[in-house]
């Protein structure tokens, strides 16, 4: 699996993480492992995951982390997370 995680400001993307698992993992580990990972690599706090984030990444493996999924204050307006490979 590939999730590939940007950050956006405007219509200007700031950074980019590719994180790859190929373990045995179930989706659902492998993507939380990928935020995990993604937040420790940008030293971004962990994003809650409100129901219209699971609903969205459930239809269309893309959902987007805005200030309403974090405790603290964010520089950017929404960090995407998007499955661009499963196993």
């Amino acid at each position: 699996m590939r999730i590939w995680a940007r950050q956006f400001k405007e219509t200007h993307m700031l950074c980019d993480e590719l994180i790859e698992d190929y373990s045995n993992d179930t989706r659902t580990h492998k993507v939380f492992a990928a935020v995990a990972e993604v937040c420790r690599r940008m030293d971004l706090p962990q994003p809650a995951w409100l129901e219209c984030n699971k609903k969205e990444f459930k239809r269309s493996a893309v959902t987007r982390f805005t200030q309403d999924s974090f405790i603290e204050e964010i520089p950017f307006d929404y960090l995407e997370l998007r499955i661009i490979e499963e196993d």
